[in-house]
């Protein structure tokens, strides 16, 4: 898919890897950018071709209002999320489960549903689903938002068989701690939002189902592919060397 003159609609749009989509579909030449936030005023307009956008992407309201106000979309990513940094058994695991699940599953869900036949009017145009390396594994310390984003990875399947008729592209998008400020408490290695968005775009352009938006993506993908056990020893080990205790750390 060209990016020039594309119409594009970005989700959690205001700062972060969001921003940095919206700035790098400007540079390559979109038409009209959207950029969907729950307020409308955090938006800095730089270019008259961002259009700020109401959406909580929670809310049904709003997303069949998007689809509605933004029939001229033909570039949808999905970039809204949250972590809320849960192991799996700690005391508040089932309400951070449940508020990722909320925006990173059934959000996408949301979006995806509403704009397919929007996608499919104009020609079938390409979705983009901001994944993550914990979609292929778990990290001990945010469990429960890698489980989201396991979901996340089987939604974004599933939409690409099914809208491979309408000629939509689905494109999943994985990395690993990107320097915004969802990872803000991580002290290692970070890749930064542009580098994710403009790996993002190159494969919209050339058509990929999968794009590997970091080394870190890289380096897991091979592990998965070659030596799965050895991921799983290394989670492991880092998780007792944390000290955790026998019951589940808050």
């Amino acid at each position: 898919m060209d990016i020039t003159n594309s119409v594009a609609l970005v989700t959690g749009a205001n700062r972060g890897l969001g921003k940095a989509y919206t700035d790098a579909l400007l540079a390559a030449g979109a038409a009209k950018v959207y950029a969907g936030v729950r307020d409308p005023a955090s938006v800095t307009i730089t270019d008259k071709r961002l259009a700020p956008l109401k959406l909580d992407v929670t809310k049904e309201d709003d997303v069949n209002a998007a689809a509605q106000a933004c029939s001229d979309v033909n570039l949808l990513i999905n970039n809204a999320g949250i972590m809320l940094g849960s192991p799996m058994l700690s005391e508040s695991s089932e309400a951070a489960f449940r508020s990722e699940m909320e925006v990173n599953v059934f959000g996408m869900l949301r979006m995806v549903r509403a704009f397919a036949p929007v996608l499919a009017s104009n020609g079938g145009g390409a979705i983009a689903n901001m994944l993550s390396v914990v979609s292929w594994f778990v990290f001990p310390f945010n469990a429960t938002y890698c489980a989201s984003k396991h979901a996340a990875l089987a939604l974004t399947e599933g939409v690409r068989l099914q809208l491979k008729a309408q000629g939509t592209l689905v494109v999943g998008v994985y990395a690993g701690f990107i320097d915004t400020d969802m990872a803000a408490g991580f002290d290692g290695a970070k890749t930064s939002p542009q580098q994710v968005a403009e790996r993002t775009l190159a494969g919209i352009r050339d058509g990929q189902n999968h794009v590997h938006a970091d080394d870190r993506s890289e380096e897991i993908w091979q592990t998965m592919r070659t030596d799965p056990e050895q991921l799983h020893t290394r989670m492991q080990q880092a998780w007792d060397d944390r000290g955790a205790p026998r019951k589940a750390r808050t």
